[in-house]
C-alpha cells in the first residue's frame, strides 16, 4: 500500500503543510482583484495629442476671404459709389422705390454693414457678429427678390449662396488663421453662433416689418 508523507504533492502540485493544515501556493503568481476596476489615470494614454489640422483651417480661411472680399466690394459700391456702384443716394432711392421708409438711414446701415462685416470676415475678427450682419443683409435681399424665382439673373441664386456661406462661417467659426483665434467665441462657436443668429433675426424682422 502506498502511504502519503510530508513531502507528498497534492493535486495540482501544491505541497500540504501538516502544521498549517494548508497547501503551499507560493509557486503561483497572484491574480489581480477583479472587483477593483482599473483607473484611467493609472494607464498610459498613448493617443496622439490634438494638434494643427490644416484642412479645415485652410477651408475656412478661403471661405472668409471669398465672402468677406465680395462684401467689401459691395459695401464700397454702396457707401462710396466705387466699382460702378450707386453710392448712398442711389441706393437710398432704390430702397425707397422698394417701399422702405427712412431709406437713407437704411442705405447707410446696409452699406456700412456690408463694408465693415466683409472687412472683419477677411481679418477673422469678431467673426460671428460679422457673419450675422452679412446673413441679415442677404435675408432682406432674398425677401425682396424671391418672387423673381431662384435662378440668376432675376432670382435669388447668388443671394442664397452668400447666405449659406455666412451661415457656415457663423457656426463653424473663423478657423485658426484668424485674429479671433483663442478668443471666447472662437472656443464656443455654437453658443456665439446662436446668440448672433438671434440678433440678426430680430434686426431682419425689424427692417422688413417696421421700416417697410
Amino acid at each position: 500500500m502506498h502511504h502519503f508523507d510530508d513531502g507528498t504533492r497534492a493535486i495540482g502540485g501544491d505541497a500540504f503543510d501538516k502544521d498549517t493544515k494548508s497547501f503551499d501556493t507560493t509557486g503561483y503568481t497572484p491574480v489581480a482583484d477583479f472587483d477593483e476596476p482599473a483607473h484611467h489615470d493609472d494607464l498610459e494614454d498613448e493617443r496622439r495629442p490634438f494638434g494643427w489640422t490644416a484642412g479645415p483651417d485652410i477651408g475656412l480661411l478661403v471661405l472668409r476671404l471669398a465672402l468677406g472680399g465680395a462684401f467689401v466690394v459691395h459695401g464700397l459700391q454702396k457707401v462710396f459709389g466705387l466699382f460702378g456702384g450707386p453710392g448712398i443716394d442711389g441706393f437710398a432711392q432704390y430702397l425707397q422705390s422698394a417701399g422702405f421708409r427712412e431709406a437713407r438711414i437704411l442705405a447707410w446701415v446696409t452699406g456700412v454693414t456690408e463694408l465693415g462685416g466683409g472687412a472683419l470676415l477677411v481679418l477673422g475678427l469678431f467673426t460671428p457678429l460679422a457673419a450675422a450682419g452679412v446673413l441679415g443683409v442677404m435675408a432682406n435681399v432674398i425677401a425682396l427678390k424671391y418672387r423673381g424665382g431662384f435662378f440668376a439673373p432675376e432670382g435669388v441664386e447668388l443671394e442664397v449662396a452668400y447666405a449659406a456661406m455666412a451661415f457656415a462661417a457663423l457656426f463653424a467659426g473663423p478657423g485658426r488663421a484668424a485674429l479671433d483665434y483663442n478668443r471666447g467665441w472662437f472656443r464656443h462657436p455654437l453658443l456665439s453662433g446662436f446668440l448672433c443668429l438671434l440678433l440678426t433675426t430680430g434686426a431682419t424682422a425689424a427692417t422688413l416689418y417696421v421700416f417697410r
